[in-house]
């Protein structure tokens, strides 16, 4: 096969890949490239790092100490559908929480907690969250 060919190829797997699930996309994070210094990225993209896959927040174009580990502004992590993550202090009001969201705080191993004010960046020992019933809903 032709460098023109498998260059051609790799552009029809990533346009397909953009439109799965966060969840069918956790399946086969090989579909995305890695992430790149220099690049322009879009709200919505999705580059793998280390061993996670990240979408990006907000457009913007990488730069070395933006990297999607350390910059919850530009990245999130792309988790299964259900998974509870650990409370996380929100960078601005795209990652805010939502009426209903549920966290662990402050460990994996703690309680969950059920947010009740839309918009929330405090901490569930701050304002705007109930501990969840013993079945963690």
């Amino acid at each position: 096969m032709r460098l023109s060919e498998i260059m051609r190829l790799r552009s029809m797997i990533e346009k397909a890949a953009a439109s799965l699930s966060d969840d069918d996309a956790l399946e086969a994070p090989e579909l995305y490239p890695e992430w790149e210094v220099g690049k322009t990225y879009k709200a919505d993209d999705r580059r793998r790092y280390g061993e996670k896959l990240y979408k990006c927040v907000q457009g913007h174009t990488s730069q070395a100490d933006w990297t999607p580990d350390v910059v919850p502004a530009l990245w999130t992590e792309v988790t299964p559908e259900g998974v509870i993550d650990v409370w996380k202090q929100p960078a601005g009001a795209h990652d805010a929480y939502k009426i209903g969201a549920k966290v662990h705080y402050p460990t994996m191993e703690d309680p969950i907690y059920i947010n009740t004010v839309d918009n929330n960046i405090y901490a569930p020992d701050v304002y705007g969250w109930e501990l969840a019933g013993g079945d963690g809903g």
